[in-house]
This record gives C-alpha cells, sequence and structure tokens, in this order.
C-alpha cells in the first residue's frame, strides 16, 4: 500500500514556474513507477509524466514535453513535477500516482493523491 499526499501547488503568471512535490509513505516506494497527471474544469484527468521505478526512464505528454521534467528521489519517498514557462491552460488540479510499471494509462494506476491546483494567470 502506497499513500501519496502533494504539495507545491498555488497561482502563478505565465511564463514562471513551480515545483509540485509527492511524498509517498511506505517502504516500497521504490518499487513503483510514478505518474503526475492533471484536470481541468470539465475535461477528463490527462497524463502530464511518468517516470520508472529507478529514474531511467521518463515520459512526457506532447503538451508539456520540453517544459516539465519529473524526476524522484528514492531516499526521501518523494517525486517531482518542474513546471517551467507555465501557460494559463496548464492551469488543473494535479495528481501524482503510483502504478507497478511505467505508463501513461490512467487506469493502470493504483494509488492516486488528492491533488494540488495549479493556476497560471495570463
Amino acid at each position: 500500500q502506497v499513500q501519496l499526499v502533494e504539495s507545491g501547488g498555488g497561482l502563478v503568471q505565465a511564463g514562471g514556474s513551480l515545483r509540485l512535490s509527492c511524498a509517498a509513505s511506505g517502504r516500497t516506494f521504490s518499487s513503483y513507477a510514478m505518474g503526475w497527471f492533471r484536470q481541468a474544469p470539465g475535461k477528463e484527468r490527462e497524463f502530464v509524466a511518468a517516470i520508472s521505478w529507478s529514474g531511467g526512464s521518463t515520459y512526457y505528454a506532447d503538451s508539456v514535453k520540453g517544459r516539465f521534467t519529473i524526476s524522484r528521489d528514492n531516499a526521501k519517498n518523494t517525486v517531482y513535477l518542474q513546471m517551467n514557462s507555465l501557460k494559463p491552460e496548464d492551469t488543473a488540479v494535479y495528481y501524482c500516482a503510483a502504478d507497478n510499471s511505467v505508463t501513461s494509462t490512467r487506469r493502470s494506476y493504483d494509488y492516486w493523491g488528492q491533488g494540488t491546483q495549479v493556476t497560471v494567470s495570463s
């Protein structure tokens, strides 16, 4: 079992940066692939980025490639999402999730955090 708690969201102007953190409980964090998803009002939850258990493989949605970076620190049981060059369309609730294998498929993820709000003003 893994419990996930996101933090780091907030209000930022377009072009700015934020770093989201997702702290995991449980001794098996390092065995899980981790993903970030987001959900804007009235829209479905969508894939943002994912990272393998070792951190050796990362994947990104086309909409964030080159602007967002996912990373993890297994010693701290934490996964991060560095978001640069933010746009108003990045406004959403951001969720982290854990899965046995790295994937962009939302339904594959077994564990989810409660989410953190990111708002980008124009």
